[in-house]
């Protein structure tokens, strides 16, 4: 297959996704399984990236679940998808819970999204963890036991679909 037929990374538009708000490492995990299933040989330029710090306060703007002015979150720990085309155009970022375009290049995103940590508090300096979109595929898995308060009862509604579960790690 030519490279040039392999650039464009087709995803649906955002509010095609399968999407479950408060669960966006299962979102971007259904993201990098429909590359896989319609895609697979751009799944190599496909990162999982986990956003966030010893103190789980993460600050991101422009996020659906906007708590103050400018849409900004505090998340524990946010989890969003980078494509990096093979031609070596601009990274391209999906993030379902954005308020930006979908997808947004990286540069926007890192400008209205992230902004620098040199204007935060250190308490709320991100850290990112960086997994290829196959290894991601193979070796998340989700109980979901962190949405679920002491008495079981859910604190946010769980996806439709069965937790992902692998035999290898539990992320």
């Amino acid at each position: 297959m030519e490279l040039k037929s392999l650039k464009k990374l087709s995803i649906p538009e955002a509010q095609e996704c399968c999407y479950t708000p408060f669960y966006c490492e299962e979102n971007v995990w259904k993201l990098c399984e429909y590359v896989k299933n319609q895609q697979p040989d751009l799944l190599q330029y496909c990162y999982v990236v986990f956003i966030s710090n010893e103190n789980k306060t993460v600050p991101l703007w422009h996020q659906r679940s906007k708590s103050a002015e400018n849409h900004l979150t505090v998340w524990d720990y946010h989890v969003i998808l980078i494509y990096t085309p093979p031609d070596q155009g601009e990274a391209l970022v999906y993030d379902l819970d954005s308020m930006l375009s979908f997808p947004v290049d990286f540069s926007t995103y890192g400008s209205q999204t992230l902004r620098s940590d040199f204007l935060l508090k250190p308490e709320y300096h991100r850290k990112f963890r960086v997994i290829p979109g196959e290894v991601f595929l193979k070796k998340f898995a989700s109980d979901r036991s962190r949405m679920k308060n002491s008495d079981g009862a859910w604190i946010k509604s769980p996806p439709p679909f069965p937790c992902i579960q692998t035999s290898v790690v539990i992320f």
